[in-house]
């Protein structure tokens, strides 16, 4: 991305990215199943107050799911998705001042989300789950986000192998599914772009990612990673997810440094001060 970029939601919520400052997007679960957090903030009010406690740690904008997405996760009907989730966008949108994000890959959700204060919506289909959605976030005109998948799950031995060009190949099914969302009235300006890491992917083509981002760059639009405490990191490292988080800061600073505007964490309080470090020295390297 050329210049700076300001995603204003249809509350007037905005984010800039782009600046030389990463942001970072607050993982908030209001599940029982997700698979670090699972439980902890199924309750209304402990989610509102883990929400608040996010927000003041750091947190830029904040993403509000009520359906798991770890391998193997059960689906959620939309209406039980609703129920987990808007009691708990309705709440914050009156507590904290940052946007609110929504992870839902259903149209219904989104909708009740939105009517309830959320600015964003963050599909980890990618619309193709459910194409209605794009057209809603056309409608609603809210900030997107769209993330690629492997599906069917890669296996060791598929092709391309894991390097640049499984990294140009995510690339340009991003690039085909950009062109859906604007075909369904979703501004270019509100899309933001995640690679998917652990979606459906092979550990070595989760590090691909990282080294590779420039062909993810091609599209010239935002980019999000989500990367925090995922098993990736555990196959690098041996630990279990509560031990990932000196993990999660290494991939933290790489991305940060090679300069993604978004990352989706739980542990904003310490990936902030990580991405405050590699935000200085990547300023650093642009003086002459």
């Amino acid at each position: 991305m050329d210049s700076p970029r300001t995603l204003v939601g249809p509350d007037g919520r905005a984010l800039t990215v782009g600046d030389g400052r990463t942001r970072l997007m607050g993982i908030l679960n209001v599940t029982p199943d997700s698979f670090f957090d699972g439980g902890r903030y199924d309750d209304l009010a402990r989610a509102v107050e883990q929400g608040q406690a996010l927000v003041a740690a750091g947190a830029d904008v904040l993403d509000v799911g009520g359906e798991s997405t770890r391998p193997g996760h059960a689906r959620v009907p939309a209406e039980e998705q609703i129920r987990r989730v808007v009691p708990v966008v309705r709440a914050l949108a009156d507590a904290v001042s940052v946007p609110l994000s929504v992870d839902t890959t259903l149209a219904p959700v989104a909708r009740a989300a939105l009517d309830a204060g959320a600015s964003w919506v963050n599909d980890t289909t990618a619309f193709r789950q459910d194409p209605e959605l794009a057209r809603a976030c056309g409608e609603r005109g809210c900030p997107v986000v769209l993330m690629h998948r492997f599906d069917p799950a890669r296996r060791e031995g598929d092709t391309p192998p894991p390097g640049r060009a499984l990294v140009r190949a995510v690339t340009e099914s991003l690039r085909e599914r950009v062109a859906f969302a604007e075909a369904c009235g979703v501004a270019r300006a509100r899309i933001v772009l995640d690679p998917g890491v652990g979606f459906g992917t092979l550990s070595a083509d989760n590090l691909a990612m990282h080294a590779f981002v420039d062909e993810l760059r091609a599209l010239g639009l935002p980019l999000l990673f989500g990367t925090s405490r995922k098993s990736f990191l555990g196959h690098v490292t041996g630990k279990e997810v509560g031990d990932r988080l000196f993990a999660t800061a290494a991939s933290q600073a790489g991305l940060a440094l090679a300069g993604v505007e978004i990352l989706r964490v739980h542990d904003v309080g310490e990936m902030r001060d990580v991405v405050a470090v590699a935000d200085a020295i990547r300023a650093a390297g642009r003086t002459p």
